[in-house]
């Protein structure tokens, strides 16, 4: 009985002690040894022990160690600066202050999951609270640990941190400057874009042909860029894109929501980079391209590796600019394919507004009064045929004693093979021909005169009515012409100039620029019939058309001849003067006669020569270089201003530029021009001698120091005098 309570004893002592250890081993505190990030993201990596978090995530993370089963909450997380260690250091730990812990950005949401026997998961959230909002300057800079319950108190758990990753924000400021900044760069390249694309390359080419000398300075400034103009759209599209990208991003940092962003950013890219550049190039475009094309370069190099591939893309596949229209092109291809009715789209145009149906050939004809017509007693002399030719038409009725009464029509060109020396009547040449004359009246439409003309039997007809005033029978009355080109000019709406009306330029019709010294007043007619030797004169050799060519060929090629030097009548009263237009015979028994050489060289001379007709040998320099010359070669124009230390070359060819009139007067001086080389004769020559010293050369000097005086003492009322 003894043994059996003793025993009792110890098996209740035994069971006690194994109840006090595990009610002890329950109350053990959580040790936590690490922690590790579950299922990593872009936003959201551990690196070096830290875990980063963007606000509003939430993660996973697992925590290794021991007694980890404890009574729940006992994980919570404080922040802490930069300097805080808690348990690594010797900074005092976060953990221990509440209201550390409760300024964290980071929470412990659900409950511990112990998934395994050592470790287990927890989610934790990253919340922006208003309290860490405003204890924080620089979220990123501020770390936060893991704090674990003791039993007593809260403490850091290892060296493992967490902090808020933070995208780098700009200023307000610095986004306003971006934006207007933006704004400019895409206003000067879309100027840009419409000054240098908008302008195709043949216009570019008309400009630098026939522009001003601005515009060929511009247009030769241009033409680098201009033509590689699939390269420079490229270019500037790219950037383009690239900025108004930007721009949408900026304005949608700026204003936070997408609606006021898009709108935004739409009305300002409209009114300022798109509106605003069209109507300041539309005036200035081809002022500001020049000054501009340093800015496309850059933009091209730049760009180089996406815009250059793409550019040369274009140029195989399109094989032409992609910013030229092909409108242009297909109106030429309408008219090469249509050539045989190249009106067509004009006529279907003006049908359908019924122009032509209403107006009559009446309202377009040319009055008789003021059509150019010839008698048909007239002589196909020189004057007739300057007087045709000054007229500037191709079609010349011919009248029989009145003018109503036309008999015949001419065509200029069939004066291609009449010599004016033959003075054949006109009547030879108009029957020879016999063009049919065409007769319409006055109440045709010009739709029918449309068709008329198409029909290709003339392009001319004479206008008529019936005439029933008055007393006796009706006749036929000729009101006037009607050409096709009238009809083209009412259809177009716009007047067709040509080089009879006074324009040089076929592609740009400009004026002829005005002389720097105006030349004589004269009557339209006078220009062919000052060449036609007047009665009483002594009579030379030169034909009037010979005598015509070598006045316009010492006008424009020798300087000292120009209109800016001597008046066109002066000059054709110095070529007429027997002295000046002169002829060498040459006698073939005698080759070497002084009578043949012109000029030889070191002897000096003091005229100038212009070899009109026949053959001449020149010899040059020291080797005795020889060679032959003909017609309009000209030789000793230093002669005329130049003292006799100066050489020239036997054929001058090159133009000088143009110096004051009165500078010639240097020429009067004693010295004589000495040429380095021999001319000798040929053959019969005819040639022109203007001498230096003589009254030849300085007859148009003196007369244009007369009417300088005459205009800037008496006034220009006595310069016709």
């Amino acid at each position: 009985m003894v043994a059996s309570s003793a025993g009792l004893r110890f098996l209740l002592m035994i069971l006690f002690l194994c109840g006090f250890g595990f009610g002890k081993s329950s109350q053990q505190a959580p040790q936590v040894l690490g922690l590790r990030l579950e299922y990593p993201q872009d936003q959201l990596s551990m690196r070096e022990r830290i875990i980063s978090a963007p606000y509003g995530s939430s993660f996973k993370i697992r925590l290794f160690g021991t007694y980890l089963n404890g009574t729940w909450p006992w994980v919570a997380f404080a922040r802490a600066a930069q300097g805080e260690a808690g348990a690594v250091g010797d900074a005092a730990d976060p953990c221990e202050q509440e209201t550390r812990r409760n300024s964290s950005v980071f929470k412990v949401s659900g409950e511990f999951e112990a998934d395994e026997q050592y470790s287990g998961l927890i989610t934790v959230r990253a919340e922006k609270s208003i309290s860490a909002a405003s204890a924080e300057e620089d979220a990123s800079a501020v770390y936060h640990h893991l704090c674990v319950w003791q039993g007593h108190k809260w403490a850091s758990a290892g060296p493992d941190r967490l902090r808020v990753l933070t995208d780098p924000r700009l200023p307000a400021w610095a986004v306003a400057i971006i934006i207007i900044l933006l704004l400019v760069i895409c206003a000067i390249l879309r100027g840009l874009n419409i000054s240098l694309l908008w302008l195709d390359p043949l216009e570019l080419y008309v400009l630098h042909s026939c522009g001003s000398e601005h515009e060929k300075r511009t247009a030769k400034r241009l033409e680098p860029v201009r033509r590689r103009g699939n390269f420079l759209m490229c270019s500037l599209l790219f950037i383009f894109s690239l900025a108004h990208s930007v721009l949408g991003v900026l304005f949608y940092e700026a204003l936070g929501s997408i609606a006021p962003a898009v709108f935004t950013s739409a009305i300002l890219i409209f009114l300022l980079s798109e509106l605003l550049p069209h109507v300041v190039c539309s005036s200035y475009g081809f002022k500001l391209a020049p000054g501009l094309t340093w800015l496309a370069q850059v933009c091209m190099i730049v760009t180089c590796p996406l815009s250059c591939p793409l550019g040369l893309l274009l140029d195989l596949v399109l094989r032409r600019d992609i910013s030229v229209c092909g409108l242009r092109e297909k109106i030429m291809e309408m008219i090469r394919t249509n050539v045989n009715d190249p009106y067509n789209e004009f006529v279907k145009e003006e049908f359908s507004r019924g122009a032509l149906r209403t107006k009559t050939v009446e309202d377009i004809l040319t009055p008789l009064k003021d059509c150019f017509m010839l008698p048909s007693t007239a002589v196909l002399d020189f004057g007739t045929m300057s007087e045709i030719m000054q007229s500037g038409y191709t079609r010349v009725p011919v009248y029989e004693e009145e003018r109503s009464n036309i008999i015949e029509i001419l065509y200029v060109k069939d004066l291609a093979l009449v010599d004016p020396e033959d003075c054949t009547p006109m009547t030879t040449i108009t029957k020879f021909y016999n063009h049919p004359l065409h007769f319409v009246f006055n109440d045709t439409k010009l739709d029918a005169m449309l068709e008329e003309f198409k029909k290709g039997n003339s392009h001319m007809a004479i206008v008529q009515k019936v005439n029933n005033e008055g007393e006796g029978d009706p006749f036929y009355e000729v009101l006037g012409l009607v050409t096709l080109e009238d009809v083209i000019e009412e259809i177009i709406r716009s007047e067709i100039l040509d080089e009879s009306d006074g324009y040089m330029e076929l592609k740009v019709k400009r004026p002829l620029p005005p002389l720097e010294i105006p030349l004589e007043p004269r009557g339209v007619s006078e220009e062919f019939s000052l060449f036609k030797t007047p009665e009483g004169e002594p009579k030379i050799r030169t034909s009037p058309q010979l005598l015509l060519a070598t006045h316009r060929f010492l006008s424009r090629e020798v300087e000292h001849f120009s209109p800016l030097r001597v008046s066109e009548k002066v000059l054709l009263h110095l070529l007429r003067h027997p002295s000046v237009n002169q002829e060498v015979k040459f006698d073939p028994s005698n080759r070497l006669s002084p009578d043949h050489y012109l000029y030889t060289r070191n002897h000096p001379v003091d005229y100038f020569v212009l070899l009109l007709q026949g053959r001449v040998e020149v010899e040059i320099g020291k080797e005795g270089l020889k060679f032959e010359n003909g017609a309009f070669t000209y030789y000793g124009v230093s002669a005329l201003t130049a003292p006799s230390s100066v050489h020239q070359s036997p054929v001058s060819t090159q133009r000088r530029s143009p110096h004051d009139p009165f500078e010639m007067g240097d020429a009067a001086s004693p010295s004589s021009y000495c040429p380095d080389y021999t001319v000798r004769a040929l053959t019969d020559l005819q040639i022109i001698r203007v001498r230096s010293r003589g009254h030849h050369f300085h007859l148009y000097l003196h007369t244009i120091i007369r009417l300088f005086f005459i205009v800037t003492f008496q006034g220009t009322s006595q310069v016709n005098s």
